[in-house]
C-alpha cells in the first residue's frame, strides 16, 4: 500500500515542486514584510522628531492639497504612536485617457505637516514578491498555477506522513531525528523526512488557508460551511438638514471622538463618504483585539458628526470572522512576533522539500 502513496507522493512533488519552493520561499519573505519595511523605509512611517502637539488632520490636508492639488484624499490612518507618520489614502487625478487616477499612500508627519513621501505599493519591491507568491507575475493563469499547486501540495503532505508513519518506536525515534554523522544520503534523507514531520502541520495550515485567495469555490465554501452571509453588515445613512451642515463637520471631530470612545487603539482608518448619504466609516483595531484584521467599524453621520452606529468584529457573521482570520493565520502574524518567527523557519523548510525529495529520488534511480 505504501507503495501506491509513494508514487502519488512522488509524481505531484514532480510536478508542483518548484512552485511549492517559491511559494514557501517567497512566503518567508513576506512573514517579515511589516518589520522588513519599517526597517528599510524607517522615515517613511516615523516621524524625525516627537512633539508635544499634533497638527490638526484639516490642516494636513490643506497643505497637501495646496502641494499636491492633483490628489483627492480619500481616507486617513492615524496611530496613537506618538512617533507614527499619519497615512493618507490618496487618488491622482486620471490623466487623459485614463478611467481612473493612480492610487497612493501619501505618508505625512504630524507635527510639521510635511509631506514625507508618496508611496505606491503596487510598484515596491514587496509587491513584487507578493505577486510571486500568489499568481508568478503571471495574472489569472499563474493564480491558477499556484493554486493548484497548493492543493496538490496539501495531498503531498498527506501521502508524506502515511510514509513517515513508523510501525515501532524504534523507528518512531529514528524518524524524528536527523543522523548528522550519517552519509550524506543519509542526512538528505534525515533532512526531508524529520523536517518535513516537524513543519507539516503548519505547511498544512498555511496552505489550506492559502486556498481561500486562489479559489472562488473555497472562498465562497467558507461561508457554506459556517451558514453566514459574506455580505458586509450594511452601514447607516447621513440625514441632511440645515442645522447640521452648519455645524461643520470636520475630521478631526471625527477622530476624536472615535479616540475618546477607544483610547486604547492602535490605529483610526477613517474612510470619506462616497456621497450626500455616506457616513465616516472608523475602522479601529484595539490593543486587545485577537489579531490585525479583527477591527470595529464605527459610523458617523457626515453632517452633524453624530455617532451613528458600531459594528464590532464580533457582531460579524461567522463566515466573515474566519475568513477574517484566514490572513493573520496563513502570514502566521496570529500570535504576534513568535508565531512570525515559527512561519519564518517552516516557510525555509518547506523551500528546501523539493530539493531533498528530488536528490532521494535521483539517488534511487541512478543508484548514486
Amino acid at each position: 500500500m505504501k507503495s501506491i502513496f509513494r508514487t502519488i507522493h512522488l509524481l505531484l512533488s514532480l510536478v508542483s515542486g518548484l512552485f511549492i519552493m517559491t511559494a514557501c520561499f517567497t512566503g518567508a519573505v513576506l512573514v517579515f514584510e511589516e518589520e522588513l519595511q519599517h526597517t528599510i523605509y524607517h522615515h517613511r512611517y516615523f516621524t524625525n522628531e516627537v512633539k508635544e502637539i499634533q497638527l490638526p488632520v484639516v490642516e494636513i490636508m490643506a497643505s497637501l492639497k495646496v502641494s499636491n492639488p492633483d490628489l483627492k484624499v480619500t481616507g486617513i490612518k492615524e496611530f496613537t504612536d506618538p512617533a507614527r507618520n499619519i497615512e493618507m489614502a490618496v487618488v491622482q487625478q486620471p490623466k487623459e485617457g485614463e478611467k481612473a487616477g493612480k492610487r497612493f499612500s501619501a505618508f505625512v508627519d504630524p507635527y510639521t505637516g510635511q509631506l514625507v513621501e508618496l508611496y505606491s505599493y503596487g510598484d515596491s519591491f514587496f509587491y513584487t514578491i507578493m505577486s510571486l507568491h500568489r499568481w508568478l507575475l503571471g495574472g489569472d493563469t499563474g493564480k491558477l498555477i499556484m493554486g493548484t499547486a497548493t492543493l496538490l501540495f496539501l495531498f503531498i503532505m498527506i501521502t508524506g506522513v502515511i510514509l513517515w508513519w513508523p510501525k515501532t518506536k524504534a523507528m518512531l525515534k529514528s524518524n524524528l531525528k536527523i543522523m548528522w554523522k550519517g552519509n550524506w544520503k543519509r542526512v538528505n534523507h534525515d533532512l526531508h523526512y524529520a523536517l518535513g514531520i516537524y513543519s507539516v502541520f503548519f505547511l498544512f495550515i498555511f496552505a489550506f488557508t492559502g486556498l481561500a485567495w486562489s479559489f472562488q469555490w473555497f472562498n465562497d465554501g467558507i461561508y457554506k460551511v459556517t451558514n453566514s452571509s459574506k455580505e458586509p453588515i450594511k452601514p447607516p445613512t447621513s440625514t441632511y438638514s440645515d442645522t447640521a451642515y452648519l455645524a461643520a463637520i470636520d475630521v478631526d471631530d471625527i477622530l476624536s471622538d472615535a479616540f475618546t470612545r477607544v483610547p486604547n487603539a492602535v490605529f483610526f482608518n477613517l474612510s470619506f463618504p462616497k456621497d450626500s448619504s455616506g457616513v465616516y466609516a472608523v475602522g479601529v483595531l484595539r490593543r486587545d483585539a485577537s489579531h490585525e484584521t479583527a477591527t470595529d467599524n464605527h459610523y458617523y453621520d457626515q453632517f452633524s458628526g453624530e455617532h451613528l452606529k458600531l459594528v464590532s468584529f464580533a457582531d460579524r457573521p461567522l463566515g466573515q470572522r474566519v475568513r477574517a482570520t484566514f490572513k493573520p493565520v496563513h502570514i502566521s502574524s496570529i500570535w504576534g512576533l513568535p508565531s512570525k518567527i515559527l512561519g519564518f523557519i517552516v516557510c525555509l523548510f518547506g523551500t528546501t522539500f523539493p530539493i531533498t525529495g528530488v536528490i532521494m529520488w535521483l539517488s534511487r534511480i541512478r543508484k548514486i
